[in-house]
């Protein structure tokens, strides 16, 4: 049987007074280490709520959230952002970059929260420029996120969530400000990555994106309303 990577055990997000109302209903939900997941509905459905969920992000006002066999509940905020610099690769829908430094420096920044790597030096540079060329912008490396167009610097936030080796990479809309030949270059950059043994979580509203995963889950006003896996 394969381990799992994230268990969801009646999981949800409430918001106002005694749970007037859900931004994730109570979710059991379970995906597998390596898995190439999926997550579709429209907007409002609670996407984003259960990325950030599974990512330690936000809070379960109920239920339990383990990721790699870890309650999140029971980490602090420091540890669980150690945890996150370590063992996570987010890619946000508005790229999130620090607009004050340059791309490589977004890199670099992101390689020194992860105790495993040596902080700086010339190996973590050589590393993040090759990531930079993996996502073809590795002549903008010194340019800060400002002076990128949307799609580049959605190709910096996806090399920045690669910095660390993260068994587990959580992407919202990774394709969502970027034109059809990029989008193929990201989707053939995650491909890759699943075959090497990632697990991916994918919120998208492209279904060609979806397309490529191996397992679609649908939400529909906060709740999985469908599960299905690519035949």
């Amino acid at each position: 049987m394969t381990a799992a990577a994230i268990e969801l055990k009646g999981a949800a997000k409430a918001y106002g007074a005694l749970a007037a109302g859900y931004a994730l209903r109570p979710t059991d939900l379970t995906i597998g280490a390596g898995e190439y997941v999926a997550i579709v509905g429209k907007s409002g459905s609670g996407k984003s709520t259960l990325l950030n969920l599974i990512a330690g992000l936000d809070h379960a006002t109920s239920g339990q959230v383990r990721v790699e066999g870890q309650d999140l509940a029971q980490l602090s905020e420091n540890r669980r952002a150690r945890w996150r610099g370590g063992r996570l690769g987010i890619v946000f829908q508005f790229y999130q970059l620090l607009p004050s430094i340059s791309v490589l420096d977004n890199l670099l920044l992101a390689m020194s929260l992860a105790p495993r790597r040596k902080r700086g030096g010339p190996s973590a540079r050589n590393r993040a420029l090759a990531l930079l060329g993996l996502v073809g912008i590795a002549p903008l490396a010194d340019r800060t996120p400002g002076t990128l167009s949307g799609g580049q610097q959605q190709r910096a936030a996806i090399a920045r969530a690669l910095a660390n080796d993260p068994p587990l990479l959580l992407l919202d809309e990774p394709t969502g400000s970027i034109d059809s030949d990029a989008t193929l270059e990201v989707l053939a950059v995650l491909d890759d990555l699943h075959r090497r043994g990632a697990t991916l979580v994918v919120v998208t509203h492209d279904p060609d994106v979806a397309a490529r995963a191996g397992r679609r889950i649908t939400l529909r006003d906060g709740a999985v309303v469908g599960d299905e896996s690519a035949a």
